[in-house]
Order: C-alpha cells, then sequence, then structure tokens
C-alpha cells in the first residue's frame, strides 16, 4: 500500500458529508418554494393546464464537480401587459396623467410656475405674459389659492414693556430735572432707546490688568448741569464736535439727544442758529449798511442814484425787523416743531456760513462738423462749469461762474480777494476775475405769508456789465431725509434788471443744477 493513497476510512466520512450537506441544501430550495407560491398567485392566476413545477432531474456529479445551487426565481416583478389594458387607461385618465390646455388666467400662471420650476424659462415667460393679459392681478390670486394667510401662523404680539421715566422721583443729583430733557421729534423706537439710557453714568477705562485697580474718571462724578454746560459750549465753538461727543460713551449721547437747553442756546445763538440769519437785506451791493426804512426795490434801484427829498419821503415804509425775535422763536416752537429745540434747529431753514455752496453743471452738445474731413458723425461736447455761493454774516455774499474746480476755487472765496481784483491788483490765482459781489436774505418773519414761503433765499449780484443787477431766488432744503437742513439751494428764478431802462429779463434754468453746501475748514466760523 502506497503512502499517497488516502486511508479509505477518510474516504466514507467525506463522501457522508458530501451526502448530508445536499440534502440539507435540497430541503432549504423546497422551502422557499413553498413560501414564494402564495405571492405568485396574486400576481398571476396560472391557467387550467398548469400544474406544480417539475422538480429539477437529480444528475450525479463526480467528487471533483462542483454542487449544483438553485436559480433564485424573481416572483415580485410587476405585469407588464396590466398597463395596456383598457381600465388601466382609464385610470390614467382620470388621474389626470393627460392634463388638458389651461383656460383662465390661474390655470396659465400655475402651468407657468410649473414650467419655471422645471427650468422651461422660455415657455413660463409665455404662459406669465398671457395669463397677465387675461388679468392683471391673477398674481394675487395664485397667493390667495396656494398661500392664504390662514396658512401662516399669526405672529406672537410683543409684550408691552412700560416705559422708563428718564428722571424718575428717586433719581441721584447728577440727573437733571424733567423739564431740561425731551425726546420730541424723536421717532418712537430711537426714542425708546435713549430713554434707556437715561439711568446709566459715564463708563471709566478698564484697568491695565486684573490685579490693578480701575484708573479714576472723576467726568463721571460731575452733576448733570455742569456736563451740559460743557456740551453747550461744545456745540458752540463746533457743532460738529458735539456728535462725535454722543460716540463717546450712552450716557453723553443721552444728553445730546435730550437736552434741550443745549438745543436752545444753538438754535437761538448767531454762531449756528437763527440769530444770525437776515430775513431783510442790511446791506448794499457794495456790502454798506442800507436805510431800513427804504423798501427791497428802492434799495436796490437807489444804489448810485440820487434821491431828491419827495421821492425819499414817499419810499419811505414802516420799519421791517431784520432778525428773528425770541416771541417769533417760541410761537414757531409750539406750532411747527412740536415743542423741541433740537427737531425745530435740524428743520426750520438757515444758512451756514463755514462753506461755500457748490453747483456741477454737466451737459452735452452737438459740436460744429468740419468740411474737410471724410467722417459722417457729428462730434459731441461735453460741458463741464461750476457755481459758486458764499455767504457772509453781515448780509453780503460772492457770486462765481467758471470752470475751475473746486479744489482751486473755494479757499480764493474771500472779500479781500474779491476787493484785490475791484482795485485792479494781480493774485497769483485768477479764479476770482469773474466773482461778484451781492447781498441775500431769507423768506421768514416780517415778510408777506401770501408771495413768499419760508425758507427761500433770494440773492442780488452784480451783472457782467454796470448796467445790470441779477437777482436769483432758491429754496432752501436738505440733500437727504436723514441729513439737516440747510445744505441744499434748488433753482427757483433767475432774472436779470436793466437800471438804465427798467426791464426784467429771465434766464432759462435747462442745465442748471442744484447746489450742495461743502465745509471748508479754512473759513473757520465764517466771522
Amino acid at each position: 500500500m502506497s503512502s499517497d493513497q488516502p486511508p479509505k476510512d477518510a474516504d466514507a466520512e467525506l463522501e457522508a458529508f458530501r451526502r448530508q450537506w445536499r440534502a440539507e441544501v435540497q430541503s432549504r430550495n423546497n422551502q422557499q418554494r413553498s413560501e414564494a407560491a402564495p405571492s405568485l398567485r396574486q400576481h398571476r392566476i396560472p391557467p387550467p393546464s398548469s400544474s406544480a413545477p417539475k422538480p429539477r432531474p437529480q444528475h450525479k456529479h463526480d467528487e471533483n464537480e462542483e454542487e449544483d445551487v438553485a436559480s433564485q426565481v424573481y416572483y415580485d416583478l410587476a405585469d407588464k401587459d396590466a398597463d395596456f389594458r383598457v381600465d388601466a387607461l382609464e385610470q390614467v385618465i382620470a388621474r389626470g396623467a393627460l392634463t388638458k390646455e389651461p383656460q383662465s388666467a390661474l390655470e396659465h400662471y400655475e402651468k407657468a410656475v410649473e414650467k419655471e420650476t422645471m427650468g422651461s424659462l422660455g415657455d413660463s415667460v409665455a404662459l406669465y405674459r398671457t395669463a397677465f393679459k387675461m388679468d392683471d392681478r391673477v398674481h394675487e390670486k395664485y397667493k390667495n389659492k396656494h398661500f392664504p394667510p390662514s396658512a401662516f401662523p399669526p405672529k406672537p404680539k410683543p409684550a408691552v414693556q412700560q416705559q422708563q421715566q428718564p428722571n424718575p422721583s428717586n433719581a441721584s443729583q447728577t440727573v437733571p430735572g424733567t423739564a431740561h430733557h425731551s425726546s420730541h421729534g424723536l421717532p418712537p423706537t430711537l426714542s425708546e432707546l435713549v430713554d434707556q439710557f437715561s439711568q446709566l453714568s459715564i463708563p471709566g477705562a478698564p484697568a491695565p490688568t486684573d490685579a490693578d485697580p480701575a484708573p479714576p474718571c472723576p467726568i463721571a462724578d460731575l452733576p448733570g448741569e455742569i456736563l451740559s454746560d460743557i456740551l453747550t459750549w461744545a456745540a458752540v465753538n463746533d457743532l460738529a464736535s458735539l456728535a462725535k461727543v454722543a460716540l463717546v460713551c450712552k450716557r453723553f449721547a443721552f444728553l445730546v439727544m435730550t437736552d434741550e437747553a443745549i438745543w436752545k442756546r444753538v438754535a437761538q445763538g448767531p454762531e449756528f442758529g437763527f440769530a444770525g440769519m437776515h430775513y431783510n437785506y442790511v446791506c448794499n451791493l457794495k456790502g454798506e449798511p442800507v436805510n431800513p426804512h427804504l423798501d427791497d426795490d428802492a434799495a436796490y434801484l437807489s444804489e448810485g442814484q440820487d434821491i431828491d427829498s419827495d421821492e425819499e419821503q414817499q419810499i419811505v415804509t414802516p420799519l421791517r425787523p431784520s432778525k428773528t425775535t425770541p416771541e417769533i422763536d417760541n410761537t414757531l416752537l409750539h406750532s411747527l416743531y412740536s415743542s423741541s429745540w433740537r427737531q425745530m434747529f435740524r428743520s426750520r431753514p438757515r444758512l451756514r456760513f463755514n462753506g461755500c455752496y457748490i453747483s456741477t453743471v454737466n451737459y452735452q452738445r452737438p459740436g460744429a462738423t468740419n468740411t474737410n474731413s471724410s467722417t459722417w458723425g457729428t462730434p459731441i461736447l461735453i460741458v463741464t462749469y461750476f457755481r459758486y455761493l458764499r455767504f457772509f454774516r453781515d448780509g453780503s455774499c460772492i457770486s462765481l461762474l467758471t470752470t475751475t474746480e473746486p479744489i482751486d476755487v473755494v479757499h480764493h472765496l474771500t472779500k479781500e480777494n474779491l476787493r484785490s481784483y475791484a482795485t485792479g491788483s494781480l493774485l497769483p490765482n485768477s479764479v476770482m476775475k469773474d466773482a461778484l459781489r451781492g447781498r441775500w436774505r431769507l423768506s421768514g418773519p416780517g415778510n408777506d405769508a401770501d408771495t413768499e414761503a419760508e425758507g427761500d433765499v433770494h440773492i442780488e449780484t452784480d451783472g457782467v456789465i454796470p448796467k445790470y443787477m441779477w437777482k436769483m431766488q432758491f429754496a432752501l432744503g436738505s440733500r437727504g431725509k436723514k441729513s439737516a437742513g440747510g445744505n441744499k439751494l434748488s433753482w427757483k428764478g433767475f432774472w436779470s434788471y436793466n437800471r438804465l431802462t427798467d426791464d426784467w429779463g429771465e434766464f432759462g434754468l435747462k442745465n442748471d443744477k442744484a447746489f450742495l453746501f461743502s465745509r471748508v475748514r479754512g473759513y473757520g466760523m465764517g466771522y
């Protein structure tokens, strides 16, 4: 017996294991067929002649051949022929798979929304156009149908909070009285926010390290009355610095926004307020004081002319005030500005003296064609020029029309340069050679309310030649909703007067633009 042949006992055991494993596989396949038979009956009814599937013949395999494994049977496949039956087609039609063409405007709109969702933008635009041609309010119907208000839960109402009093009865002595504070003229949300700052103090600088004590803050211990005086003098010296002070802390912001004593001093003062405004001419075109008893027309018509005593008696009129009075200010304060000096200062028309008003004009016009040129086009010229107006506190002003940029002009708009050119002297810069002398006044107290509106600016200047005089009228307003007033001059009229013939002529305002205020630091306060 060779050593390479396996023992007979091992072959017998291997053959017995194979028979046992084959029996287990056969029993498991029979069990799967019996479980899948009910589901097969539900999907397809077998013909009467059909019988149970015959078992596959068993083939004998040799020891070296692999065992056959039962192939998997898919009994859950849908019956494709069922979709072609008549009842299935009727069901498809009933479900709306075969859609009909839209008829109403709402159906066109819904179809357009569907096309837009699918990405067919061209079809959706055509359907949108058809829907809006049929009904221009179809989008509202679509919104009410698919997004009704009842589908959205109502927003919870915020709890009503009790508004804090700016000055409670138990406040410390550093808080001024309620008579000096007011939130009038502020939006409700801003007023509530500012009132929350009433009990706050001025915070000091933080400590350098956690171990060091905080540095002292002496200004935090000052009473409110002294803080109000400090802010008042800061506003009188430079009104722009008052806005910067309000950004320091919330306590300063509360005082700047609500302290009426500060704004009353600013509004009634001559620095920036209405005490520096003139509501009648107080000088002639040369800057010399005029007789306040003379009427306005007589004042400029009589310049440079001799007037007899009889004619002077005829043109004498009652004295008209050129300045506002506290009585007039108080009347306007309560009637137009909700008893708020801050709102009155921001809204009441006033001129500014620490800068100049600039009008930039741009327009196009066709140029002259060249007969020697072979081109067919006509050249287009872009014309740009500037108008400058600077007002002085004594009632005089300077008007200038030039093509020079503002950076080369604003620092030369002074009375000294104007007088130098009038006397014939030359300056390094010749921009002031076309400057004109003038005077100004505002419409307001002491004027006829039926013919002049509050806030109009009247300006009279010399003409290009001595026999002419020019008169301009502007509406004084604001360049934006959030900005203070007095920084924009809108044209209302422009006339010329001939002193020799006593004739008036009106200029067209086709290309002229409004004047916008620009601050010039070199002017200072404008004194």
